[in-house]
């Protein structure tokens, strides 16, 4: 199984959850090859992934990948998301070219289960596997010329064939649409990949990648926020959710910070303990916003129909409004 993951110093300590939380429960695969696309990462975060993946008798490779925007052949502007998220996009280019299959994961993933099952996936012809994000805010979709009936689906874990990436020019591609764009997107990478493998794309379960919040999402209204979420039967939502195979940390509740109620949070604490990042205060400052975020967390649940309205007047504005603090990309609300 070859694994990559992009980041830069602010988040090679989550990284090192990641990958801790991804060997531990994969110690049975016969190989796991741990690349990082490393934007400015120094040699002391360096050793300390290297530390983790020797832990488990595992290889770990750093490649380099210098400035980003020196790859676009334009001015781009990822709207306050740091660099790295576009990363993956050069995985094609990067890897060494016996790479021909890799799962790509953000950083801010905690993984709970074996993922072969999800490696050994059948992407019946399509460049990528991805799974879907029905609560993306529908100017986003029309802006990357989707309609409100095609899927969109979350850039936080792909299944790439990298074979099939490479001969079809896939690189080359995402740079032109990126750059039709003007250099800019609502969520720049996770755009991009939307609007230019429109079709290409085959929707894995949802507990691959399975949206902390969403937790508190009824099925039927994911569907009514995106009808090709049926897709996905109920069932199968229902079991990732109980289930998961790999917790994706995308909303505002993230784990590392002070204040945090959400459910899955124990999960990232349990691996932050088992890391040489153990033992780092949670970030400080946001106390007063968790609570409320929790709150619409339970508002969610009980009246969906508020929680859009709440999403619809705010969200765009606020998460236009600030700087992300992650590579990752928010889903509504």
């Amino acid at each position: 199984m070859n694994v990559v993951y992009a980041s830069n110093d602010a988040y090679a300590r989550h990284l090192g959850v990641s990958m801790y939380s991804l060997l531990d429960h994969n110690q049975v695969a016969e190989r796991v090859r741990i690349f990082v696309l490393a934007v400015g990462m120094s040699q002391e975060n360096q050793d300390k992934l290297t530390w983790i993946a020797r832990h488990f008798d595992r290889e770990i490779t750093f490649l380099p990948i210098g400035d980003l925007k020196d790859r676009f052949p334009y001015e781009v502007d990822t709207g306050g998301f740091d660099i790295s998220a576009m990363g993956r996009l050069f995985a094609g280019s990067v890897l060494p070219e016996e790479v021909e299959r890799v799962l790509y994961l953000d950083c801010d993933t905690v993984v709970l289960s074996s993922l072969k099952r999800l490696w050994e996936t059948d992407l019946k012809g399509r460049v990528m596997g991805a799974v879907m994000e029905p609560t993306i805010y529908p100017k986003v979709k029309e802006s990357i010329g989707l309609k409100q009936e095609d899927p969109y689906f979350n850039s936080g874990v792909l299944l790439l064939d990298l074979a099939r990436w490479r001969k079809d020019g896939i690189e080359k591609r995402l740079v032109e649409f990126f750059g039709s764009m003007g250099g800019k997107a609502f969520a720049c990478d996770q755009d991009t990949l939307n609007g230019a493998l429109k079709g290409q794309i085959k929707a894995l379960s949802p507990r691959y990648n399975f949206f902390t919040n969403y937790r508190y999402f009824h099925y039927k209204d994911l569907v009514a926020q995106s009808p090709a979420y049926q897709a996905i039967s109920g069932d199968v939502f229902i079991r990732a959710k109980k289930h998961p195979a790999i917790l994706h940390y995308a909303g505002d509740e993230r784990p590392w910070k002070a204040g945090n109620l959400g459910h899955y949070r124990k999960a990232y604490e349990l691996y932050l303990s088992m890391t040489p990042w153990k033992g780092t205060p949670k970030e400080t400052g946001q106390r007063g916003y968790l609570f409320a975020y929790h709150i619409m967390d339970y508002l969610t649940w009980l009246c969906p129909p508020a929680r859009r309205q709440i999403s619809r007047r705010f969200g765009m504005k606020l998460v236009e409004g600030r700087r992300s603090d992650s590579p990752s990309l928010p889903e509504e609300g």
